[in-house]
């Protein structure tokens, strides 16, 4: 995402230029655009100059959204969200212990943009 961002309206990147810039395999990047797009994050363009991009501005999109496009809402524990997901939940002396760490973790994230981390990213290649 970082990527996409830094290249933000210049055009696709392909998934291999993607995969090489990151050190990350191309078949693992697969399988994170499938969410992110879903998510409305990236969008695809098919052909020989196609690739993926950002759908959305990098300064609109933040850590917490491609956290939760990925990870899911359930935050530390599924039970902070769903408490019928553990029939303890009403009695269990940590969850109250996990739903504040969620919540500090969601503020955390949410208050950093994509366009923050492209920024750093930029930052830290020019040093």
């Amino acid at each position: 995402m970082v990527e996409l961002a830094i290249n933000f309206n210049q055009g696709p990147l392909q998934i291999g230029e993607i995969a090489r810039k990151e050190n990350l395999s191309v078949k693992y990047l697969e399988q994170l655009i499938i969410p992110l797009k879903r998510a409305g994050f990236i969008k695809s363009i098919r052909g020989p100059r196609g690739g993926h991009l950002l759908a959305r501005a990098p300064d609109e999109i933040t850590v917490w959204d491609i956290v939760t496009a990925l990870e899911g809402e359930d935050g530390v524990t599924p039970c902070v969200t769903n408490p019928q997901w553990c029939d303890r939940s009403e009695i269990c002396p940590t969850r109250d212990v996990w739903s504040m760490i969620t919540k500090t973790v969601k503020e955390q994230l949410s208050a950093i943009t994509l366009a923050d981390l492209a920024k750093k990213q930029q930052s830290n290649l020019t040093n």
